[in-house]
């Protein structure tokens, strides 16, 4: 038996990797299994190669609990360890590169994973850990390693570890003792090691067997009984779809493995795209389109950073553009840099490559599903609309790169591309200053009547109802000269697409002077503006509207990223527009009785605020009881 003391130059180096990363102490399992796979994996190239003197035979790595000794052991059958590898690899190379992490990391908050701490995270956890190893090399000895937490340790000939391999015993902490509770043991293997390339057995499950009793059925048919068996727990698939070529899978294997990455979401995508590159990065993976509802929530089911089919991160910010992380599915790729902070991603050129590629492809394949199936493609435009306008506003080359697909349903639920309904729009929708108009809706049960307007000029109306609309239709209006957008409730239907002839006004600027104060008294005192405009006899009395460029404002400012700031948070104002010709606003305006004119008057600005339902409360209740009365 030897005994010695590590070389770190920081006595305390231990307290500092039991405390570093506290809340993430879960990821040692990660380590520890992560290096028994790489110990299986070379021994695996080595025989693959003829190098090996014996069979490789069950390469199984075993997660073992026991409660009573308060241990937990991570068991390979790989190509262990001689006792100068033991000193090389254990005492020399992994606590120097310790020290050298906790020194490097110890002040920054955001580390890529945490990927790469190795075998001295395990001290994250213990008091005590010990190693049993035998190598793969022909008369070598097994060799124990003991540490308690201190820079000492005791390296000794082992007599009990009589098969190639290496045992990782931890002998777990007071203050860790949650990580002897089989099932949240379970639960780590199924967050980090789900996808390892080697089979990982934590101990055993119950299955149910089909067997013969002897016996047959009055037909002469066999007879057979349930039988429960045990068999080997294996919690991982160790060839994923992300791994496979694709030419060797089906629809349904995407659907599965689909299932198998989010068991708990019960909708399927709409469609998948499988990476696969090796130049002049590594990247594999396949990306989800999810049917997606029409808002920016936090989504639930993230996409999966993996490192070698080894679990690093869902939180992928950073390493692919933001508008792709209301995806889903798995990015495997050896070439993120991991022990980094999130800034330093920003200015990684691999990242930034990545990133890229990313964003192209999912153009690609959205312009492929276009112009393969464009009656499919106008099918499941409603479920990712929301994430190719995100795309669009947040990523200059992928919103180029979308204008030849990107679709816009109006209210008769066609589908057209932009430069399609422009072509469409140009004769009827362009004002006699020569600006094409677009009209559109953010609900088009809400604002009906007005949609009803437009309709009868002719006029079309699209339908545009995410929360990055008013962010999307500033950005439209840039890129195209002499184009306006305006919410088909932002005006009366005269003064949104203006031409040559307008109608002359029955009141006289007298009468008008005369009736305003009159509608002013009947409406919230600060919220609304009356104004008179001349519209047809066939026009609703009052309308109520709202300016396009002071919503715009309100509602680009409630999503972020545009606006005024603090515009979210003021009250919305409103226009009254009186119509001057029609036939009640002249009886309003002949009424003798003042409490007459002011119910008259009172009744239709109510129509007009129900319309946009607006009408709430005890103003609701007065107005229907007024309407019963009159009825």
């Amino acid at each position: 038996m030897a005994k010695g003391q590590i070389n770190v130059q920081t006595e305390n180096i231990f307290p500092i990797i039991k405390q570093f990363l506290y809340s993430d102490q879960e990821i040692f399992l990660r380590e520890l299994v992560s290096n028994a796979v790489d110990a299986t994996q070379k021994l695996r190239t080595m025989g693959n190669l003829g190098e090996l003197s014996q069979d490789i035979g069950n390469t199984n790595i075993e997660v073992k609990l026991d409660k009573k000794k308060k241990t937990l052991t991570i068991l390979d059958r790989g190509i262990g360890m001689t006792e100068e590898e033991v000193d090389k690899y254990i005492n020399q190379i992994a606590f120097s590169s310790a020290e050298e992490f906790v020194e490097k990391y110890k002040d920054k908050a955001s580390i890529i994973g945490h990927f790469g701490l190795g075998f001295y995270s395990s001290f994250m956890v213990s008091d005590k850990v010990e190693i049993f190893t035998k190598s793969h090399k022909k008369d070598s000895k097994a060799v124990r390693w003991e540490c308690d937490g201190s820079p000492n340790y005791i390296i000794e000939e082992d007599e009990t570890q009589k098969e190639r391999g290496t045992a990782i015993v931890l002998h777990i902490a007071d203050d860790a003792t949650e990580f002897l509770e089989e099932h949240r043991i379970q639960g780590l293997l199924d967050k980090y090691c789900k996808f390892m390339p080697v089979e990982i057995k934590f101990g055993t499950r119950e299955e149910s067997i089909q067997e013969k009793t002897g016996k047959k059925d009055k037909g002469g048919k066999e007879e057979t009984k349930e039988k429960k068996i045990k068999v080997d727990n294996i919690i991982n698939n160790t060839s994923p779809a992300w791994v496979k070529v694709p030419s060797d899978l089906k629809e349904e294997d995407y659907q599965n493995f689909y299932r198998e990455l989010y068991p708990m979401n019960f909708q399927d995508p709409l469609f998948h795209i499988h990476l696969n590159v090796d130049y002049p990065f590594n990247l594999t993976g396949i990306l989800y389109f999810p049917k997606l509802r029409n808002n920016l929530e936090v989504q639930k089911d993230k996409i999966q950073l993996y490192s070698n089919q080894v679990f690093v991160t869902d939180s992928v910010e950073g390493i692919v553009p933001d508008f792709l992380t209301l995806m889903h599915g798995v990015i495997d790729s050896p070439d993120i840099p991991l022990n980094v902070s999130r800034s330093y991603l920003q200015s990684d050129s691999n990242v930034k490559k990545i990133s890229n590629y990313i964003s192209r492809k999912v153009a690609d394949k959205l312009k492929e599903l276009f112009n393969e199936d464009r009656k499919g493609f106008e099918e499941k435009w409603d479920g990712i609309k929301i994430f190719i306008e995100y795309g669009m506003l947040s990523d200059e080359k992928f919103g180029d790169r979308t204008k030849k697909f990107s679709l816009y349903k109006n209210t008769e639920g066609e589908y057209f591309t932009f430069e399609e309904y422009l072509e469409k729009i140009k004769d009827l929708q362009t004002d006699k200053d020569g600006n094409r108009v677009v009209l559109y809706t953010t609900n088009p049960e809400e604002q009906y009547s007005y949609i009803s307007s437009a309709k009868e000029k002719g006029y079309d109306v699209l339908v545009m109802d995410t929360p990055l609309t008013a962010h999307l239709v500033g950005k439209l209006e840039q890129q195209e000269e002499k184009l306006s957008f305006t919410r088909v409730d932002g005006d009366t239907i005269d003064q949104l697409i203006k031409k040559d002839d307008e109608q002359p006004s029955k009141l006289s600027e007298k009468e008008k002077e005369k009736l305003k104060p009159v509608i002013e008294g009947v409406v919230p005192q600060g919220n609304f503006t009356v104004n008179f405009v001349s519209m047809s006899e066939k026009d609703q009395p009052m309308t109520i509207t709202q300016s396009e460029f002071m919503r715009r404002m309100k509602d680009m400012s409630a999503v972020g990223g545009g606006g005024m700031m603090g515009m979210e948070n003021m009250p919305d104002a409103y226009d009254l527009k009186v119509n001057a010709n029609h036939p009640l606003i002249s009886r309003i305006l002949n009424e003798k009785d003042a409490d007459k004119q002011k119910e008259m008057a009172k009744q239709a600005a109510d129509l007009a605020m129900l319309s946009q339902n607006l009408l709430k409360g005890k103003e609701l209740s007065e107005f229907i009881r007024r309407s019963v009365e009159l009825i």
